[in-house]
């Protein structure tokens, strides 16, 4: 039976992170544009302060300043200034910065200033008006990006109030305490926004959780943003995951998903003293089939392929509800979107005589 159970576990994780694994390296298509001309020699080198020797000639010379498509980043790359869709970026491997466009097309590469100087010359160009409203930072899960979770930031931005930060993390590059600080970042930088809500898929929901308790004033209880208003949690391991363990089995998908992964399973107790219970109003979106055995059968209880049900859920949560979705998936159901905005706008996934609140501990291990 364990062994079966491993080569589940071992398959779920291989066709969940394939895609990721094979573009990680995501190089970058040079593709200059017709009504661009060939940089000068001048600006040749502009957007390089900054870059390492070591980081080689590609990122000097002619191609740092040509425009080109990318992937809009995978793995490689953190997201921590956000403006709209543009986003500035840095690579984990170089420490080089790119600026991208919401089509993810590369206008500056180089350090961070620069790209910052690159799109405050953007705004005045293009009379682009200052962030004020409501937003929703987005977090993907591990191995993931952010490409996954933009039909679901899409679905927001066009029936809600909200500009969508939808944010690229290295997730399979570092633990979640570096994770939460590359998002403290973000934060940092969203000036003008009024409201801030949070919505993360699977890991993305403990980033923001270790991001909340790292802002956390422990004798108030009290969060340093105080624009917060929600949180919505999709597939959330809120007490780790079980299928994690397993991994130490498997040390290349172990090496392949970083040291997150392992936090999930054997450095569970100690990850889970740093995640903060959300101090706003949240809601936890599970995906399961509503009976006595999920998606894996060979996985006690209800599950969504990699989660049980219980697992998911957390005390103080003002929401809770099933749908019929796999973990990878769960971000693509059409109710879990609907869900996600009703609780966005009012803080209750279907209705407010509906609510489906966690209260009392959930299994062994309830806080």
């Amino acid at each position: 039976m364990r062994r079966q159970l491993d080569r589940i576990v071992f398959s779920s994780f291989i066709a969940l992170f394939f895609a990721a694994v094979a573009v990680a390296i995501e190089p970058e298509k040079i593709r200059p544009e017709k009504s661009s001309p060939a940089p000068s020699p001048k600006s040749a080198e502009e957007g390089t302060e900054g870059v390492p020797p070591e980081a080689g000639l590609f990122f000097r010379g002619p191609l740092a300043s040509w425009r080109t498509q990318t992937l809009g980043g995978v793995q490689l790359w953190a997201d921590e200034l956000c403006f709209g869709h543009w986003r500035i970026q840095r690579n984990v491997l170089t420490g080089h910065c790119r600026l991208l466009d919401g089509n993810d097309k590369r206008y500056a590469r180089g350090s961070f200033d620069y790209c910052q100087q690159k799109l405050d010359e953007i705004k005045r160009e293009r009379h682009l008006p200052a962030m004020k409203g409501r937003a929703v930072v987005m977090v993907h899960g591990l191995a993931g990006w952010r490409r996954t979770m933009q039909p679901l930031a899409d679905y927001l931005e066009k029936n809600g109030p909200f500009t969508v930060f939808n944010v690229a993390v290295p997730s399979t590059r570092g633990d979640l305490a570096e994770h939460a600080r590359t998002l403290g970042l973000v934060m940092k930088h969203l000036e003008g926004v009024e409201e801030i809500n949070f919505v993360g898929h699977s890991l993305g929901n403990l980033i923001i959780r270790r991001w909340l308790y790292d802002n956390t004033d422990p004798a108030t209880g009290r969060v340093s943003e105080a624009r917060i208003k929600r949180f919505v949690m999709l597939a959330p391991p809120n007490h780790g995951a079980s299928a994690a363990l397993m991994l130490e089995d498997h040390e290349l998908i172990a090496m392949l998903l970083g040291s997150s992964a392992s936090e999930l399973g054997a450095g569970w107790p100690e990850v889970e003293k740093t995640l903060a219970v959300p101090p706003c109003e949240f809601g936890i979106i599970a995906g399961g089939r509503g009976k006595d055995r999920g998606y894996n059968p060979l996985m006690e209880g209800d599950n969504d392929g990699l989660l049980q049900v219980e697992t998911t859920k957390l005390v103080g949560a003002r929401d809770f509800i099933l749908v019929p979705a796999m973990h990878q998936f769960t971000m693509f159901n059409d109710d879990a979107k609907r869900y996600t905005l009703n609780f966005l706008l009012h803080g209750y996934f279907v209705a407010a005589d509906d609510r489906h609140p966690i209260e009392r501990s959930v299994g062994t291990d309830e806080k």
